[in-house]
């Protein structure tokens, strides 16, 4: 009984260990397969992400591309930005006046040349104004000499003080309507433009006293305003013509404004000669 009962224990432990054995192999088995598994799932996993983040990526840009007209940028400021620039081939002109004409635009203001030249052209400008100064300087003599003296354009000056930033502009402007009652309108707008740091009032007065201006008229003149209404009166003819700055002109049926180089006065004008 002892034999049969090692024996069977014997022949009972043996299974146990194969049993053991196998379910080692088997479990050696099973974690080799859910690695293998976990493997193979973090990979597909990973495939699975990347293909959402590209259809994403792929998504966006097709939104941008219907409103950008492609891939590319359209009619955006960075574009616009990056096209080289060209310069104008015409002087600059005021915007938003359907038509101008300087014959129109005459009033009973100091003319210089020919009453019955081709082209008229009407200055609106400011006695204490820089750019107007400059323009005197630089490119009224040069027009004078080549078109006015030649009977070719009629030159009409008004008026335009910006009094908001100029405070002497008003009373010198009226200064030079006073001296046109005596005949010397030009001689004093050529003095104005010159001493244009030095236009008080008692300036004006002195300026009248060298021209050989009867004081007393011109004093009354001046101090009585009589010509603060005609001033008035040319500033808003200008404003009216699409004047927004000084100076401004009206060559023939062109507007410029600005002082301008003496070309562009030329194109201009050759141009309103050739009508």
């Amino acid at each position: 009984m002892g034999v049969i009962f090692m024996e069977e224990k014997k022949d009972i432990g043996f299974e146990e260990n194969e049993v053991f054995e196998d379910s080692q192999d088997d479990t050696s088995q099973f974690d080799e397969r859910s690695f293998e598994k976990k493997k193979n799932d973090t990979i597909e996993i990973n495939k699975s992400t990347i293909w959402k983040i590209l259809t994403g990526i792929f998504g966006i840009l097709f939104i941008v591309s219907l409103f950008t007209g492609g891939f590319g940028i359209k009619d955006s400021p960075t574009a616009a930005a990056v096209a080289p620039s060209i310069a104008p081939s015409l002087p600059s002109i005021p915007t938003g006046i359907a038509a101008v004409n300087a014959e129109e635009l005459t009033d009973d203001d100091p003319v210089l040349g020919d009453e019955n030249a081709k082209v008229t052209m009407v200055e609106f400008s400011d006695y204490q104004c820089p750019f107007c100064g400059r323009h005197y300087s630089e490119t009224f003599n040069l027009i004078k000499s080549q078109y006015v003296d030649t009977g070719k354009v009629k030159l009409v000056f008004r008026d335009f003080p910006l009094n908001s930033i100029h405070p002497n502009a008003q009373k010198a402007a009226e200064a030079s309507e006073c001296a046109e009652d005596q005949g010397k309108f030009w001689e004093m707008h050529d003095t104005l433009f010159e001493n244009q740091q030095l236009l008080g009032i008692e300036n004006l007065k002195g300026y009248a006293k060298q021209l050989g201006l009867n004081e007393n008229d011109f004093n009354d003149c001046l101090d009585s305003g009589k010509y603060s209404a005609e001033v008035s009166k040319d500033t808003q003819d200008a404003a009216s013509a699409g004047g927004q700055g000084t100076p401004f002109f009206i060559v023939g049926e062109t507007p410029l404004s600005g002082a301008q180089p003496f070309s562009s006065f030329q194109q201009v004008i050759e141009a309103e000669l050739a009508k």
